[in-house]
Order: structure tokens, then C-alpha cells, then sequence
């Protein structure tokens, strides 16, 4: 029997929340609301869900610090987080996906556009890459375990950048469009802004360092295991 897959949906207006909730019911989701970020905090670590559906703008703690906290959380490390907003101008979407989140999604939405979004984020899974062990002298990615250790160290990222330093590290060496790492990371069904590549890069570059990926200006990034 196939698993169920769990949602945690965020939302401090009741009525977003009964409508989705009714839809993802319908869809044969697992479902848990939460009406803020620290009641989200709390029911995420017990109910570790597959997908936090995060609104944006909330009282007491708002979905950005949310997602933060959520990726502080090491048994949450694998969970994607889907920050659901009505503010759509280019630098919240940047400071969305630099707080660790999967998606930015514009409210309103239609129920059926929501679910195919939903949908074609838990479909995106790291079993797409490569599975085996890859090594570096300094850098180990273990895609089975989701573990990076950079000079012995164990570095915690979140999904997408694991995703996408594994797609790297897939190929030393070679040059990764841009359009070919939105659609192995993201997927086809997932839109995302210009900008998105270019804020995971930095984020794990501030991780591991910025020595071994490479920026190919115009095109797009290369791993580089011998400088």
C-alpha cells in the first residue's frame, strides 16, 4: 500500500485554512493545521510532515523565521517547505528561498493549481540523482544518508541545496545549464525566479566554501574537484 504522503499547513486565517485543508482531505493527504510559526515549530518536530505549507505574513512569528527555525531542526532536514504568500515582488521571493524554502507560492491560487504545485514538489525526490557515495579529498556527499562532511565536519543543508550540490557532484566537471538544473532540481512543473539558482549557490558556498563550484558566466555552474 502506498504511504501517505503528510502536509503541515500554516495559516492564521481559519477560512484559508479549512479550504485547503478540505482539498488536500479530498486528495488523500495527511493533514495538520497550525494557526502560527511556534505552534508550526512545535507540530512539524512531532508530526514530521513531507511538506510545510508556510504562510508568509503571520503574527508572532512570521514564515520566514519560521522556515529558519524549521531548518535548524535536524529531524526536519529532509521536509520541504512551501512559503505561501500574497507578496510577489522578486526580493521577497529572494529572501523566501534564502530562509531554506522549497517554493514561493502567490496567494490567492486556485485549489486545483495549489495541488498540482503540491504534487509536482513532493514528486521532485534526491532518488532522481545519482545514489552512490561521491568523494572529494575535503568533500563527502553521502546521497543515501543526506550528509555532507566538508574537512570532517558534518554540515546540515537544506533539501534543494542538498539536491542541487548532489546534481553537481554528479559530473565533476561539467557545465550544468542553468535551464538543466531548474528542471533536475525543481522540476518542469515548478516555477521559479532567475534568482533562485544563484541564492542556493551562494548559500552552500558560505557552507563548504566557494573554491570547488565554479560559475560559468551566462551559462550556468561546474564542479571542480582539483584547483
Amino acid at each position: 500500500m502506498k504511504k501517505q504522503k503528510k502536509i503541515l499547513l500554516v495559516d492564521d486565517e481559519q477560512d484559508i485554512l479549512e479550504l485547503i485543508k478540505y482539498h488536500l482531505d479530498k486528495e488523500g493527504f495527511v493533514v495538520q493545521i497550525a494557526k502560527n510559526g511556534i505552534e508550526a515549530l512545535e507540530k512539524a518536530h512531532n508530526f514530521l510532515p513531507d511538506l510545510i505549507l508556510l504562510d508568509v505574513m503571520m503574527p508572532e512569528m512570521d514564515g520566514i523565521e519560521t522556515c529558519k527555525k524549521i531548518r535548524e531542526d535536524k529531524k526536519l532536514k529532509n521536509t520541504l517547505v512551501a512559503l505561501l504568500t500574497a507578496r510577489s515582488e522578486d526580493y521577497s521571493q529572494i529572501a523566501g528561498f534564502e530562509s531554506g524554502a522549497d517554493d514561493y507560492i502567490t496567494k490567492p491560487i486556485k485549489p486545483r493549481l495549489l495541488l498540482s504545485r503540491i504534487k509536482a514538489l513532493l514528486r521532485r525526490n534526491i532518488e532522481d540523482l545519482n545514489t552512490k557515495i561521491i568523494l572529494s579529498e575535503e568533500l563527502v556527499i553521502d546521497i543515501d544518508r543526506y550528509i555532507v562532511i566538508c574537512n570532517g565536519e558534518e554540515i546540515t543543508l537544506p533539501k534543494k541545496e542538498f539536491e542541487l550540490l548532489a546534481l553537481l557532484f554528479s559530473d565533476p566537471g561539467k557545465v550544468f545549464k542553468r535551464e538543466v538544473i531548474l528542471a533536475k532540481v525543481w522540476g518542469v512543473d515548478i516555477v521559479v525566479g532567475d534568482r533562485t539558482i544563484d541564492v542556493h549557490i551562494r548559500k552552500f558556498r558560505e557552507k563548504i566554501g566557494d573554491n570547488d563550484i565554479k560559475t560559468i558566466k551566462g551559462v550556468g555552474y561546474k564542479l571542480v574537484l582539483d584547483n
